[in-house]
């Protein structure tokens, strides 16, 4: 899988004694190489705070704005700084990583996430702590998108075993906007609002010691070059076009002019990009991706995944505290089971190493559709035990879903290939996650100003249960087989440069 001789980790464990890569095997239930679970348990460390943060950060903005003396339309730019910082980092990583190896910008993606924690947790101003929290959302950026890229480097020509693998580091990244509003409104009730940002220096340090420790070393490619025009119009797209969608909720629809000019600006730069990208030899990201089937339908599934799955997590917590009047505490304990269904859909790993991506991905949209369906009937007086049945069916489904298909994500992509797919993976899912939340908040506006009561809820949990059939339409596109991936050829003119 993935060999490129310039670009390859060095990591003995995965290679055979005479140090070529391992092949593929065929036994479904095959033995994890344990430096390879090594590598993954450090990953899944470093994203565990980043995956927390936006999610407990968001339950306390009313406390933040009380405290600062700063109104709503300020203090939201606490969030949406930290959401804009991470799209303007997403589509750098995958020159930074061949550049200056995976292995240091990891260490300087956990290392700007600390710092922006510690100086937010001392912010002594709303200004302060808006432009420490875009230093945070800078290192949030670069960290998934690099755990992906490294994971599936490591794996140095073998596909036995990667969906357990997927399994294990998408669990945080699912289980993130589940415990976060638990975690977020403990720390609110208890203590004062800075140590939402305290939480998180110890996992980082932890982390970086691990990573420096353990983590091997990679090789970099001196003469990768910059795509600085790409860098210019990539990255202000997205952000122009996530800050549209950002400002649809509060001005109650898309037919306002703070919405539509930035996500047309976006769109018109994004298209710019594209006839960019196409004309040059080694472009900020490569949209020449998309002629892989398995990747294009893995990259819209992620999109509509992110459309289901971010914009139902936005309206689950509304749904208990507006109709049954819970806190947010309460509130986020209540949709502690879908956290618990995530865990399971851990099972889906060794389904996917044994039947292909395909079923697994259908299974898992059946599953999200059937935990969605009940929330559509619901009242204020539904039983609470049959909805926690409900979540623990959908976070099943929506983590078979995730996993699966992010692994298809990289069927049949060489090595030089996988930054730019683990960039591309990452911007479909938060800029479906936007459009979801986007959308699923004008329906329930414009669904309680004219049926409020249960009646609105029920209409908007519609619009995610459309969201999640449509996902079904390019599910039956995913490869059948087990994910294969390419040996990439010897690039003789690039130069070595180990690092340590």
């Amino acid at each position: 899988m993935l060999e490129h001789p310039t670009l390859a980790l060095e990591t003995p464990s995965l290679l055979s004694l005479n140090g070529a890569p391992m092949t593929t095997t065929n036994a479904p239930e095959a033995r994890l190489d344990a430096g390879l679970l090594r590598l993954a348990g450090v990953l899944i460390l470093g994203v565990i705070a980043p995956v927390l943060d936006s999610t407990i950060v968001n339950v306390a903005i009313r406390t933040l704005g009380g405290d600062l003396h700063a109104s709503v339309s300020t203090i939201q730019w606490v969030s949406t700084g930290y959401l804009l910082a991470m799209a303007v980092a997403i589509p750098v990583t995958g020159w930074s990583t061949d550049r200056f190896g995976g292995k240091r910008m990891w260490l300087l993606a956990l290392t700007l996430f600390l710092v922006g924690s510690v100086l937010s947790g001392a912010a002594w101003s709303v200004g302060s702590l808006i432009a420490f929290r875009v230093l945070q959302g800078l290192g949030a950026g670069l960290l998934l998108p690099i755990m992906q890229t490294l994971l599936f480097r490591s794996a140095n020509g073998r596909t036995d075993g990667m969906g357990r693998i997927m399994a294990m580091i998408s669990l945080p990244m699912l289980l993130g906007p589940v415990l976060g509003p638990v975690i977020g409104g403990l720390i609110i009730g208890h203590l004062q609002w800075r140590w939402i940002f305290f939480v998180n220096p110890p996992i980082c340090l932890v982390a970086i010691l691990l990573a420096w420790r353990l983590m091997p070393a990679d090789t970099t490619r001196t003469g990768q070059h910059l795509d600085l025009a790409g860098l210019l119009l990539l990255s202000p797209a997205l952000a122009a076009m996530i800050y549209g969608l950002s400002q649809v909720g509060d001005r109650g629809g898309f037919d306002h002019a703070q919405v539509l000019l930035p996500l047309i600006a976006g769109l018109l730069v994004l298209l710019v990009f594209a006839w960019h990208a196409l004309r040059v030899r080694e472009p900020l990201v490569d949209l020449r991706l998309f002629r892989h089937r398995s990747f294009t339908v893995s990259a819209l599934l992620l999109f509509l995944a992110g459309m289901a799955s971010f914009g139902a997590m936005f309206l689950l917590p509304l749904y208990y505290q507006e109709l049954r009047g819970e806190s947010v505490v309460v509130a986020g304990l209540l949709m502690a089971p879908q956290g618990l269904g995530v865990a399971l859909s851990r099972l889906a790993g060794t389904a996917i190493d044994r039947i292909g991506a395909r079923p697994v991905v259908l299974g898992g949209v059946v599953l999200l559709a059937l935990g969605t369906l009940p929330f559509i009937a619901a009242g204020a007086h539904t039983s609470t035990w049959w909805l926690a049945v409900a979540l623990v069916v959908r976070g099943t489904g929506l983590g078979a879903v995730t996993m699966a298909v992010m692994l298809g994500v990289y069927d049949g992509l060489n090595r030089a290939e996988v930054p730019h797919a683990s960039s591309m993976s990452r911007i479909f899912q938060q800029l479906g996650g936007s459009f979801g939340t986007a959308i699923l908040a004008v329906v329930l506006q414009r669904q309680l100003a004219g049926h409020p009561g249960p009646t609105a809820f029920d209409h908007t949990f519609v619009w995610a249960l459309v969201f999640t059939a449509i996902a079904a339409i390019p599910a039956v596109r995913i490869p059948t087989r087990r994910p294969a991936f390419e040996q990439a050829s010897a690039e003789p003119e690039q130069t070595e440069a180990a690092i340590g």
